[in-house]
Parts: C-alpha cells; structure tokens; sequence
C-alpha cells in the first residue's frame, strides 16, 4: 500500500472512484435509451474544449464542460427535428469537435498534440487539486441528477411517448440526461481519457445486466462494477507503468465476459426452480373434471359472469 504515501496517486484514486460511480449512473440511462454511443461523441466535441483551455489558458476541465454541453444539447436537438439528415449532422459535429481541438491546440502558445495525450488516453500523475476540485463539483451534479430523478430519468428512457401522456417535460429531461452525459465525460477524462470515456459508460450497465432482474439491481450492480474496475485499473496502471484508460477498459470488458459466463447456468438454475411450480400448476388444470368445467362460473373457475378470468 506503498502508492498512498504518494499525493498524486491519493488524486487519482479518489479521481477513479468518482468516475466509476458516475460515469455507470449516466450510462444506464444511455443503453436504455439506445444511445451507447453517445459519450464516444460527446468526448470528440469535448477535445474542442480542451484545446480552447489552452488556447486562452484557462482550466481545460471548465472549458470542455462548457463546450461538451453544448454539444450534448446541439446532438439532442439533432435527434429530436433532424428526422433524416440527423446522422450526417451528428458526423460533422463530431469529426469537427476532434479536429477543431487538434488545431486549436496547436494554435496556443506552447501547446502541441502532445499535450492532448493525458486528456485522450488518461494520465495518473497530471491529475492536479484544481482538476480533483472541479470533478467533486461536477461528479455531485451527476450524482444529485441520477438518484435524484432517477424515477423520471427511467420512465423517459424507457418509453417518451407514455412518459409524455403521464404529463413529464419529456423534452427538458432529454437535455437534462444530455447535459448530465456531458459533465460525465468531462469528469472522466484525466482518469479514462476522452477517447475511451464511453466504454465505462456503456460495458458496467451491460456486465450488471447480466446478473440483475430490476432497475435498480442493474443500478447498484454496474457503479460496483465501474468503482472496482476504475480502482483496479488505477491501481495496476500504478505498478505495471501501463495507460490507466487502456487498463481499465480491459478489465471492464474482461468483468463483462465473466458475468456473460457466470449468467447462462444461473439462468438455467432459475429456470429449473420455477418449472416445478409450473409443472404441478399444469397436472392441476389436467385433474379437473369436465362436469366441473362445464358447470359454469358457479361452480367457482375463478372467473365473473361474462366469463372473464379475475
């Protein structure tokens, strides 16, 4: 336990925890909504903040907040209205935000594409107190967001048109869930990197699909399953000198393989428990006798006068 003694690795794995709570929280909304590439282009436009940081040497966290909830919303409005040039639109502005980044990067003073490197990939040891400072802020904004709506969040990812009749902003949830996806990306970035930030959006809530049965067990499953990967990750990056968002992705994906394989004989298992029920329910309905069939609702079938079964 050595690599506590040292400031940088405390940041980052404090980093790590929070986006391995985060980044599943939004994704589950995400893979509801069959949007499970939505943070691949969310992390593409936010390069174009990044570089701006550089560019007017401000935080680059701040200012690819900015800019990637710009383009959140830019993409949601894209796939509300644009019903069929939507995914050309969606192309440009994301092909746009990378090279748009790259350029201005290489425009600021000092900068080159060398600097883009940890906020593509992740770094552990660029992970500053003003980066911790801003991803506590914007991580408890996922968090409030997430649990707190989590109802709403679920009834409009689920299905916008029965959310709409129940009376729901279904409109102003989209952008909000938009939104909430865009500050995850830029929370994850020093830790995962912007290029790979989807992935731990995405393979947790699908690991945790494997097991769980309900919303909220899929919920709890896939932010254990994003906290110890991004922990395992961090912490491996640290010892083996490898990528911490190439690192962790891995061990996401290899945690998604063994659950696939933990599920079919699980399932089997609750398949065989249920048959027996079903198979005695079954002999039941065949031991009945016709003269009590044919006696009608009187003779207590569980059904009402018009024949229809309460």
């Amino acid at each position: 336990m050595e690599f506590l003694q040292f400031a940088f690795m405390q940041r980052a794995l404090l980093a790590a925890v929070l986006v391995g709570v985060t980044a599943p929280a939004v994704g589950i909304y995400l893979v509801q909504r069959r949007q499970a590439l939505m943070g691949d282009g969310i992390g593409h436009v936010a390069m174009t903040g990044v570089g701006l940081g550089f560019l007017m040497s401000t935080n680059p966290v701040w200012m690819a907040t900015l800019v990637a909830v710009l383009g959140a919303v830019a993409m949601e409005l894209i796939r509300s209205y644009g019903r069929t040039h939507g995914d050309i639109a969606l192309a440009l502005l994301f092909y746009g935000g990378m090279a748009g980044g790259v350029m201005l990067i290489n425009l600021a003073p000092g900068g080159s594409n060398a600097n883009l490197t940890s906020y593509l990939f992740g770094s552990l040891s660029t992970v500053s107190e003003g980066d911790i400072v801003s991803i506590c802020l914007l991580a408890a904004f996922v968090v409030l967001v997430t649990l707190g709506l989590r109802r709403q969040l679920f009834a409009v990812s689920q299905d916008e048109e029965f959310a709409r009749v129940t009376g729901l902003p279904v409109r102003a949830l989209n952008l909000l869930v938009a939104v909430t996806a865009a500050v995850t990306v830029t929370v994850a970035m020093r830790v995962v990197g912007l290029l790979l930030v989807s992935a731990l959006m995405v393979v947790p809530v699908a690991a945790a699909q494997q097991l769980a049965r309900s919303f909220r067990a899929t919920f709890v499953i896939a932010v254990l399953v994003g906290t110890g990967v991004t922990l395992a990750g961090t912490i491996t990056s640290y010892y083996q000198d490898v990528p911490p968002g190439a690192t962790i992705v891995l061990l996401a994906i290899a945690v998604f393989v063994l659950l696939t394989a933990l599920a079919a004989p699980l399932a089997r298992r609750r398949a065989r428990a249920a048959a027996p029920p079903a198979a005695e329910a079954q002999a039941c309905d065949v031991a009945v006798p016709p003269a009590a069939a044919a006696s009608g609702p009187s003779a207590g079938t569980g059904t009402d006068g018009d024949g229809v079964r309460v």
